[in-house]
């Protein structure tokens, strides 16, 4: 019993290899642990792709009636509520599906949200388009308004694509609870 001290080691491995394999501070490590979170599945799906496509197109839109002296017309505010808001929440929503949180707080009907969201955004950014494009003649700013009510009306067809694709996952989900019930 009393060479057992000898025989032991208490050697450990250096620090920074230590910091290194748990993600430390190295920009491999913390690369690593971004990526692992994220759900590539999704970025290569319809839903994801109509996603990005509403935020560039979105980007376009709002920057095109930003960019001249929108607030002659008070129906243009309206048209920049509902773009900025939109656009917002769009990135909002894209980077909550990539990183999971829906697999984190299953207790949130995600489905039945993203499907409610984009119906809601799909009539609002009607509004704005009609709004919008109403107001594009008799004005100075003719091209800029004329181009921003053209990618109003394809943010539009690409909210409600969006719209339908997430009625068919709620569809497919179960979201409807008296479906799903079996009476015993």
């Amino acid at each position: 019993m009393e060479d057992f001290p000898s025989k032991v080691t208490t050697e450990t491995s250096t620090s920074n290899a230590q910091s290194s394999q748990q993600g430390g501070n190295s920009l491999r490590g913390l690369a690593a642990q971004v990526s692992s979170g994220m759900d590539m599945s999704f970025v290569r799906s319809i839903p994801a792709i109509l996603m990005v496509a509403e935020i560039v197109l979105g980007l376009l839109h709002w920057s095109l009636i930003a960019s001249t002296h929108h607030a002659v017309l008070a129906a243009y505010g309206w048209v920049m509520f509902v773009a900025v808001t939109s656009w917002l929440f769009t990135i909002i929503l894209f980077f909550l599906i990539l990183y999971g949180v829906q697999r984190k707080l299953p207790s949130v009907p995600w489905t039945l949200v993203v499907m409610v969201y984009y119906g809601v955004v799909t009539v609002l950014y009607l509004t704005a388009f009609f709004t919008n494009a109403a107001s594009v003649y008799n004005n100075l700013y003719y091209g800029h308004f004329a181009a921003a009510a053209f990618f109003a009306v394809v943010v539009t067809i690409l909210y409600g694509a969006s719209a339908f694709f997430a009625y068919l996952d709620w569809r497919g989900d179960g979201g409807n609870a008296a479906t799903n019930t079996v009476p015993t």
